[in-house]
């Protein structure tokens, strides 16, 4: 019990630092904030009540697609995992997240997990994955349905947007789906 107490206290003191550096507020009353949102479930503790994995989502994939397509528009960020900008990986994430569905903030690491699904029978709210920058899975996104997918594109392309599988550039690198349940 002390050591998850003491990680719990490691988890706030570093997320107040941050947060203080980054509203220049004074690093007590924003650990004061931070402190009421972790909450425990179980044996876990997590932050806003997300990604505590007892938690299951019962909603259908149409909710995820439907949230996933109101962030269009949203700019890219390197690294980003919140509605101020997201990257591939960090969209996906934090899409579900949401849910109750933990998934790592990587492209590489997300397409280990869930269960391999065939592009012949994708459904709404897999993920597809891509080699595009580098040798390996470097790019993620939600399947929306219709031979489309939503993703977080580049700063050039303008961030969240809906592509094609079968246009040239994605239909030549795409590598695989996996369905998360």
């Amino acid at each position: 019990r002390e050591k998850v107490r003491r990680a719990v206290r490691g988890r706030h003191t570093e997320t107040a630092r941050r947060s203080a550096q980054k509203h220049r507020r004074p690093e007590r009353e924003v650990a004061r904030y931070h402190r009421k949102n972790w909450v425990k479930s179980g044996r876990h503790y997590a932050y806003g009540g997300r990604n505590i994995p007892e938690a299951r989502y019962t909603g259908r994939a149409s909710d995820v697609i439907h949230e996933a397509l109101s962030y269009r528009g949203t700019p890219y960020r390197s690294g980003g995992g919140s509605r101020g900008g997201f990257d591939c990986s960090g969209f996906t994430s934090y899409l579900y997240n949401k849910r109750g569905k933990g998934l790592p903030h990587s492209a590489a690491g997300q397409f280990h997990t869930g269960t391999k699904v065939d592009r012949s029978s994708l459904k709404q709210g897999d993920l597809v994955f891509f080699e595009t920058v580098r040798k390996g899975i470097s790019h993620v996104g939600v399947y929306v349905g219709d031979g489309k997918f939503v993703h977080s594109s580049s700063r050039r392309a303008g961030g969240v947007r809906v592509d094609s599988l079968s246009s040239g550039y994605y239909s030549q690198t795409f590598r695989g789906a996996r369905r998360v349940r």
